[in-house]
């Protein structure tokens, strides 16, 4: 398994120089803000409509026919208390799963079920995550952090026309705060737990008449907090001296400076972040066969490692984007221009324990057939994205059209080591992957009644990947291997809005979307690269919205979808590989409900449930089943003397078949100020983690719940709060390892904090 991580970005230096430039400004003070703007504004009648961009334009959320949800800041802010990551975002919203096996970098994400759980750092996702309007298609790029969010909205279902390939599922789209005509910003801190401490600030406002910018910065640190407890850690090629595993530094930072202009607005905005961390803690044999429990072996504070050279994880990432508006009378010309470098370094130790079963002195935790440590070095990703568009907005007819183009280089080595620490590689894996791509689109929205509009639109795309890959040293021997593969597909959406009364819309949509072809050369222990075709997808969604003064807001919406030639990806099994396959088809249909209640004054109450069943469909697939000794529940069968099991009819991987989320939020006002309580819940029900099933590597019911309470004094902005996650200290199995041992991984811990913020 590669695990990802970083060495120095060469060309994001630019962007990191811009950023430490502009925090000199953070210092600089301002007047307090009146209190009806502080953080205990948190009326829904206070709050008007929701605004969305799902669109690509902002619109009412009642008039716009996908499944869309938001996360408030409030609720962003809790769930990433203590320093969480993106990850955080794990069903928190309802048919919104994230999950990784690379600790703070290279996250996976599952809408609707529908995801990917290839572990790679060049596998391509079904979700995509768009920022600023840009998307972020590499996984490494996916994981920067989350703050000074303006808006955060999910959208469900596919999302082709507008956003392009690699948006089957959907997408996360998270619009960053601007600069505004007043001069404002806030200042954070917490500490909690582990050393645990965060630092949030951003400072922005007018220069001129015309300019504005604004920097935010986020520090983000936790302490080790994990012992290995291996006697020899401190030899076998750990040179740092240390045995303790868990803590990370992030560092990260993003300026917005913007010229606004009559009919013309340019914002340029330069991005940085540097990671230092751990990654994904794999721990050796904490289940025991035929249970999905964690046994004796699982201490939360204590791992046993040989090799993985404390599983270090660093990324660096660095990017700029220019974004420039031009009005022509009805017509709005916009041009994106992006790009974005990132670089990282990691190795873990995979087998999760010490020694091997062959060997005098054996293996512990329990038995472990072979030591397994492998990682990624060197590993280079540069993306570039230039989108053109023309919109008009005439009333009963809005239009807009457009072009993209997108490319991105990803060179990585691989390495496998001996299992046992020592640095040098045992096996090496040389891979560089490109992949280009063009599209042209239109959508159109027409009203043909006062209360009825529909929606239509179209895109081509041209998407073609090439792979260069060689093994210069391996007990396979060298190899060489060049592969290319592509597709051209249109997509399109149709879809209607009845706006049933003043509070109340209906919509139903058709939309289709695809996934371009993909490359698996991961070479380390094969000679096989594998591909797999374009999967396609048609989706259905019915659903209701509904706005109710400021008591009561809801979205529900059921849905159905195939996807043809779905790409999945054969993960482990009889040995630490991943391989692309096809399935016939793929089938995943349920419901979403979004709720937001206020049933007395000061109270609100957000709700949200999803059931989503989704199937494998292909009578003849077959995949390799655990190499460790676990229990299949699948028809076996044995093929050229190799056992393999029938996975028709298995749910997709990772895929969640329930989510329940809450959060509750009450206020005491004071003079002057408030109290408030907030509180979030989410427990995720049957999950499977691979294509096959098996009763040892699944989880049913995961829950979590947070806490928070604090002061908001609204004459001086400060705002005094404690917070606590996962405050039942649950000890949630989330992933596992198959090909080795029964290794299994869990979430963070009970974390404790307090944090003051000031706002002016």
């Amino acid at each position: 398994m590669t695990i990802a991580a970083a060495r120095p970005v060469k060309t994001a230096l630019f962007a990191k120089a811009a950023l430490l430039a502009s925090a000199a400004m953070l210092a600089t003070p301002a007047a307090a803000q009146d209190g009806e703007d502080g953080l205990g504004a948190n009326d829904l009648e206070d709050e008007g409509a929701i605004i969305v961009t799902a669109q690509r334009r902002e619109q009412n959320i009642l008039d716009v026919p996908i499944s869309v949800a938001t996360v408030d800041e409030e609720r962003l802010t809790a769930i990433l208390d203590a320093g969480a990551d993106i990850r955080g975002l794990a069903g928190r919203v309802p048919s919104l799963y994230v999950e990784g096996s690379s600790g703070r970098t290279a996250p996976r994400f599952y809408i609707r079920g529908l995801g990917n759980v290839d572990f790679d750092l060049s596998a391509s996702q079904p979700v995509s995550i768009v920022s600023d309007e840009v998307v972020l298609e590499n996984v490494l790029l996916k994981g920067f952090p989350i703050f000074d969010i303006e808006q955060t909205e999910i959208l469900r279902g596919p999302q082709g026309t507008l956003f392009g390939r690699n948006t089957p599922a959907g997408i996360i789209k998270f619009d960053t705060k601007k600069p505004t005509d007043t001069f404002e910003g806030y200042l954070s801190a917490s500490y909690g737990r582990f050393d645990s401490a965060k630092v949030n600030a951003a400072i922005g406002g007018p220069l001129g008449d015309n300019f504005g910018f604004r920097v935010a910065g986020e520090l983000t640190h936790r302490d080790d907090f994990v012992e290995n407890v291996n006697p020899g850690a401190d030899f076998a090629g750990n040179n740092d001296g240390r045995d303790d595993l868990g803590g990370f530094t992030s560092v990260a930072g993003r300026a917005h400076f913007e010229l606004d202009l009559a009919n013309f607005n340019s914002l340029l905005t330069l991005q940085y972040q540097k990671l230092d961390g751990t990654t994904t803690l794999f721990r050796a044999n904490v289940l025991s066969p035929g249970t999905n429990n964690l046994n004796d072996n699982f201490d939360r504070f204590e791992v046993a490692y040989d090799g993985g050279r404390n599983n270090i994880s660093n990324t660096e990432i660095g990017g700029v984007t220019w974004k420039n508006e031009l009005g022509l009378g009805d017509l709005t010309l916009t041009s994106i221009t992006s790009y974005f470098e990132a670089d990282s370094d990691g190795v873990g130790d995979i087998d999760g324990g010490v020694g091997a079963g062959f060997l005098p002195g054996g293996s512990f935790p329990g038995f472990i057939p072979f030591p397994s440590e492998t990682g990624s070095r060197d590993t280079d990703l540069e993306q570039v994205t230039q989108e053109l568009r023309l919109a008009s907005d005439m009333g009963t007819f809005s239009w807009q059209l457009g072009a993209f183009y997108f490319r991105d280089e990803f060179t990585v080595d691989n390495a496998s080591f001996d299992g046992f620490g020592n640095p040098e590689a045992t096996i090496i894996a040389l891979t560089e992957q490109t992949n280009e791509s063009y599209a042209v689109f239109a959508q159109g929205s027409l009203d043909l009644t006062e209360r009825l509009t529909l929606t239509a639109g179209v895109r081509y795309t041209d998407d073609d990947k090439d792979f260069v890959g060689s093994r210069p040293l391996g007990f396979l021997g060298p190899i060489d291997a060049r592969v290319s593969v592509g597709d051209d597909q249109v997509n399109w959406d149709v879809a209607l809005n009845y706006e049933a009364t003043n509070e109340i819309a209906l919509f139903t949509r058709v939309a289709t979307g695809f996934r371009a072809p993909s490359i698996q050369g991961r070479l380390l222990f094969s000679n096989d690269v594998t591909t797999a075709d374009s999967e396609n997808v048609i989706s259905i969604d019915a659903g209701i919205k509904a706005a109710f003064g400021n008591t009561f807001r809801i979205s529900a919406a059921a849905f159905y979808y195939e996807v043809d030639d779905q790409q999945f990806t054969a993960i482990g099994g009889a040995g630490n590989f991943n391989q692309l396959i096809n399935a016939d088809k793929g089938v995943g249909k349920g419901f979403e409900i979004d709720a937001n209640l206020r049933p007395v004054r000061n109270l609100d109450i957000f709700l949200g449930f999803s059931y989503n069943d989704t199937e494998i469909q292909d009578e003849g697939l077959l995949v390799a089943p655990c190499g460790a000794p676990c229990t299949v529940l699948d028809p076996l069968v044995t093929v050229d003397g190799t056992t393999r099991a029938s996975i028709d009819g298995n749910p997709f991987p990772q895929a969640p078949e329930t989510i329940l989320t809450a959060s509750l939020r009450y206020a005491v006002p004071l003079s002057g100020g408030e109290l408030y309580f907030f509180t979030d819940y989410t427990q995720v029900g049957e999950t499977n983690f691979f294509l096959y099933e098996s009763r040892e590597f699944r989880f049913d019911g995961n829950l979590e719940l947070g806490v928070r309470a604090g002061y908001i004094d609204y004459d001086t902005g400060l705002e005094v709060a404690g917070f606590v996650r996962n405050l039942t200290n649950e000890e949630n199995l989330i992933g596992a390892i198959d090909f080795n041992n029964l290794t299994g991984f869990v979430n963070d811990p009970l974390i404790w904090g307090v944090e003051t913020r000031i706002s002016f």
